[in-house]
């Protein structure tokens, strides 16, 4: 995904939860770090978003009442969702380019 630095609109990452796992109380949280960072997100890193429609997680982002501005540049997406159960899912989602 690309969007410009000046836009503010939600990201959204699909999401597959486990098998017959209900995740719709759970809050979704995003985390976007450089690429050129190759460490995990660290507790400060992650955003609380929500859920859109389906199991699709978003997260407000930009300069205009966005939970984040990011400056221009590669990021690495993160999702993290903690089910019920012994499981604490993150994963990367995928990337995102601010130009």
């Amino acid at each position: 995904m690309e969007l410009p630095a000046t836009t503010t609109e939600y990201v959204r990452v699909p999401v597959t939860p486990p098998v017959g796992v209900d995740i719709t109380d759970v809050a979704p949280k995003l985390a976007f770090l450089p690429v050129s960072n190759r460490d995990n997100p660290t507790v400060s890193d992650w955003k609380t978003g929500a859920w859109a429609t389906g199991p699709e997680a978003r997260l407000l982002v930009g300069p205009d009442g966005g939970a984040v501005t990011l400056p221009q540049g590669d990021y690495r997406v993160y999702v993290s969702f903690d089910p019920p159960g012994s499981e604490n899912i993150v994963r990367l989602s995928g990337y995102l380019a601010i130009t």
